[in-house]
């Protein structure tokens, strides 16, 4: 009894450890180091409404990397002292990746706020992108 509780335990232990945490850098060996503008006093918010997990990416204007973050499922994190710019959202949703159409302007101490989700319907806010276009730095 006592060798099935410890082997159940030590799958479950096992299991979980295979998942990260929201805010985790899962791809930090990747990119350059994060961008910060402590002046800007802008924010971000992605709220994950889907049911995996995703990994956020935000580039500025010129499509330079700023930050990534991991997002667990029905979850939200929230990018602190953006620049001040035209941000680019791409995001790696279960083996794909895909930046959304609409780009999000950042002015000076603005909190926006960007959720994620599947609707069938949106199919057209989003478009697919290679797996080089999303580690370019």
């Amino acid at each position: 009894m006592l060798k099935k509780f410890v082997i159940l335990f030590l799958f479950s232990i096992i299991s979980l450890s295979q998942r990260g945490n929201t805010g985790d850098k899962v791809f930090a060996h990747r990119f350059p180091p994060d961008v910060f503008n402590k002046v800007s006093n802008s924010s971000l918010t992605i709220s994950n409404n889907v049911e995996h997990d995703v990994i956020v990416l935000i580039r500025d204007h010129y499509k330079k990397y700023l930050r990534h973050v991991y997002i667990r499922n029905g979850d939200f994190f929230t990018f602190e002292d953006i620049p001040i710019t035209r941000l680019y959202v791409q995001f790696k949703s279960l083996e794909f990746f895909f930046e959304d159409r609409e780009r999000t302007v950042i002015n000076y101490s603005e909190q926006h706020t960007f959720n994620f989700f599947y609707d069938a319907s949106m199919t057209e806010n989003y478009f697919k992108i290679s797996e080089e276009e999303f580690f370019k730095p």
